[in-house]
């Protein structure tokens, strides 16, 4: 299996490699010489043996617009793209439409595990046509995790439907990052509470609460007591704001996800130890940029 990566970003960069030690071929190409394969898009496509793989992981939005409409032109009939970023759901049908009047598979891949799937792998969800997908089991196997194909890998649907299995995805995490954040809030307000890191981390095992977030809430407690380097502004990527857009043209009561979009912008206007979990967990699971404490 060889396939050629556009976008050598935090992502791409952790999966290109991921990809190598399962024993996939990758040749990547971005705009960074330092991390390129290939010094252009053209390079790149040559040493992809046809009938061509290839994932796109770019922002979402104009740039990958740009590099989708490129690629239209630029491949052959039977070629196959997958959009790995976080594209709106709506986007892909568009895509695939200019795709395939060329001849050219899409599919679109959410893509969840941060800067930590290098290490411990990736969860995939996909939509797109079953022949297209099966074709590119070699690629989800070597992203996933070991195990079980069915606890980290799902073939949601139709085009469009990986996107937006993970646009709700990250909706719930928004939920979840929110109720940690409160939670510290409330404990560090606490004059009794003289062990702050250490309840959190006496909840990683054996409690409900236990998760990957929370082991990551405790690391960042670890790094910074207190969390004094950081600042509570925290950004909102995209899929929270889907994610309650989709809701409301649905008629789906989704309060917690919106009240933890709310709180993110009401982070831009007033200081908040809460924010500043948010913010530091942010960090924590993607190498999302903080602001420093003012």
């Amino acid at each position: 299996m060889h396939i050629g990566l556009i976008g050598l970003g935090k992502m791409g960069f952790n999966m290109r490699q991921r990809l190598r030690n399962s024993g996939v071929e990758v040749t990547g190409y971005d705009p960074n010489p330092d991390v390129t394969d290939a010094a252009s898009l053209d390079q790149l496509l040559a040493a992809v043996p046809s009938p061509r793989i290839i994932w796109v992981m770019v922002p979402a939005g104009a740039v990958t617009e740009a590099v989708i409409a490129e690629l239209s032109a630029k491949l052959t009939p039977g070629d196959l793209v997958i959009d790995g970023g976080n594209s709106r759901f709506t986007e892909d049908q568009k895509h695939s439409e200019l795709l395939a009047a060329n001849g050219i598979k899409f599919a679109d891949c959410g893509v969840s595990g941060g800067i930590w799937g290098l290490e411990n792998g990736y969860g995939l969800m996909v939509g797109g046509e079953r022949a297209d997908i099966e074709r590119a089991l070699p690629v989800f196997d070597a992203l996933r995790p070991g195990g079980e194909r069915a606890d980290s890998f799902v073939h949601v649907g139709g085009v469009g439907a990986g996107h937006y299995s993970k646009m709700v995805h990250n909706g719930i995490e928004y939920g979840l990052m929110q109720a940690y954040a409160e939670g510290y809030q409330l404990l560090e307000s606490k004059a009794i509470i003289t062990d702050l890191p250490g309840t959190f981390r006496a909840w990683q095992k054996g409690t409900v609460v236990r998760s990957w977030l929370l082991d990551l809430l405790v690391r960042a407690l670890e790094e910074d007591p207190g969390l004094r380097n950081i600042g509570d502004y925290v950004e909102d990527s995209g899929e929270g704001r889907w994610t309650v857009e989709e809701a409301i043209a649905n008629a789906i009561p989704t309060p917690v996800i919106t009240a933890a979009l709310f709180a993110r912008f009401a982070s831009r206007e007033e200081s908040s130890p809460a924010m500043k979990m948010v913010s530091a967990l942010r960090h924590q699971f993607g190498g999302h940029a903080t602001r420093p404490a003012a």
